[in-house]
């Protein structure tokens, strides 16, 4: 038998960077599960990224892995273009348009998403209050009043010859395991689902006119379609040698769409996908080609009606997932995860350095209302733009495009969008801000 304080079920960015922000302000001991074991970087792109805002990158900052994310592939962007395909309506939002302080330099940065996870896992590896099981599955968890018992399937070495890996007692299980969280099945946790009708197409793509720092989306009559800008594979295999203007010209793009037509265009021949890519996008990055495979999933929304059940959390997509036009499902997690630490331990730094009694019901409880919040108002946010785009007669499409610029040339509206975009709210973990304001 295995004792722990934490039991994490799922290492992926959100799991990694909970163990890490319990770490920073306990001496919680934590287990984390998950048979996906990291993989060394390669010169390979990552078709999986995530659009990265300050928020979240002071999470990093803090926790100290940034400093690894970046030395990466790491692409900054200060500029974002937005566009109606169907009406006149635009939005150009810069860093510099930003009344935030201490000023932003970048509205964001786009990162594979292998890029984070290798650096959240490396420094992890380092913590020796900090536990891996990788070798096999749980099979299930049980709790009672004061602790959860989980059990392993059988392990690899056990059918060898070796023993089998033992059970583990824990006094808090959370579920960072993903939209199909295993855990969230186990503890029969309740939840809202609503499909998007929609698809979502992934692909690297080559701009020739190069991405200028800047992330672009369409609004096309079937669904957004985003171009984000990426940091190529130094050429010179150097990590101090910059890379030339003229080779930054990659971009990730998420095309959402109907699941029909997420079909036809999976199947198209590259040249013709590329084709469409670039009249979608009005030829604004020149003509595009396909670098890539092309990756499609559905989107669904999923909130957890509550994310606390006795002794077990969910944090991150197990709890929610949103439609990505926005991109902020990762940064809500990151959050989530900081959030979540914040609450486990400020009980221990006031009044119990021994942690013996970390798990409060009354401070699960407000964790979950303050994440269940947030995650609602953003559900309802991307749920009310993606139906102000939805096809509309041409009085309706008049009137968006006149909102649209109008919200262009009216900056207190402006300022409250890019500080959205950059994360910068009032009711944020300890975590996500600045350091030096810390």
């Amino acid at each position: 038998m295995q004792k722990f304080d934490v039991l994490i079920v799922g290492a992926g960015m959100v799991g990694l960077t909970l163990a890490l922000a319990l770490r920073k302000t306990s001496q919680l001991k934590i287990a984390i599960v998950d048979t996906q074991k990291v993989t060394e970087l390669d010169d390979n792109i990552d078709v999986r990224v995530s659009a990265i805002n300050v928020a979240s990158k002071n999470i990093f900052a803090n926790l100290g892995v940034w400093s690894a994310i970046e030395s990466n592939r790491v692409q900054d962007y200060q500029h974002m273009h937005v566009w109606d395909k169907a009406g006149l309506g635009k939005l150009d939002f810069s860093a510099q348009d930003s009344t935030s302080f201490p000023p932003e330099d970048n509205l964001g940065w786009i990162i594979e998403n292998k890029v984070i996870r290798h650096a959240l896992w490396q420094q992890a590896e380092l913590d020796e209050g900090i536990h891996f099981f990788t070798d096999n599955k749980l099979a299930s968890i049980s709790h009672g009043d004061s602790e959860v018992f989980a059990t392993f399937e059988q392990t690899i070495s056990h059918e060898k010859g070796g023993s089998p890996t033992q059970p583990i007692i824990a006094k808090l299980v959370v579920g960072a395991d993903g939209a199909n969280s295993w855990v969230r099945q186990q503890m029969n946790m309740a939840m809202i689902f609503k499909d998007y009708d929609h698809h979502a197409i992934v692909a690297t793509v080559q701009c020739p006119q190069g991405h200028k720092n800047t992330a672009w989306q369409v609004f096309l009559p079937t669904g957004p379609l985003a171009f984000l800008p990426l940091k190529p594979v130094n050429p010179s295999n150097s990590t101090t040698d910059p890379v030339p203007q003229s080779v930054t010209d990659l971009c990730s793009i998420v095309y959402s769409t109907s699941p029909d037509d997420a079909k036809r265009l999976i199947a198209l021949d590259p040249i013709e996908f590329a084709k469409e890519l670039t009249a979608a996008s009005d030829g604004k990055l020149g003509d595009i080609t396909l670098k890539s495979e092309r990756f499609s999933y559905p989107l669904t929304m999923r909130l957890a009606q509550d994310f606390v059940k006795d002794r077990v959390v969910l944090v991150g997509d197990a709890a929610h997932t949103i439609h990505p036009l926005a991109g902020q499902g990762v940064n809500l997690g990151l959050l989530d995860a900081a959030a979540l630490a914040q609450t486990l331990t400020a009980k221990i730094n006031e009044h119990d350095e021994s942690h013996t009694d970390f798990v409060n019901t009354a401070d699960l409880k407000a964790f979950s209302r303050w994440r269940k919040s947030e995650a609602t108002e953003m559900i309802a946010a991307m749920a009310g733009i993606k139906q102000a785009f939805e096809p509309q007669l041409s009085p309706i499409k008049l009137l968006r495009g006149m909102g649209m610029n109008l919200i262009n040339n009216f900056k207190p509206a402006k300022n409250r969008l890019i500080a959205q975009a950059l994360g910068l709210k009032v009711d944020l973990p300890t975590l996500a801000y600045q350091k030096d304001s810390l």
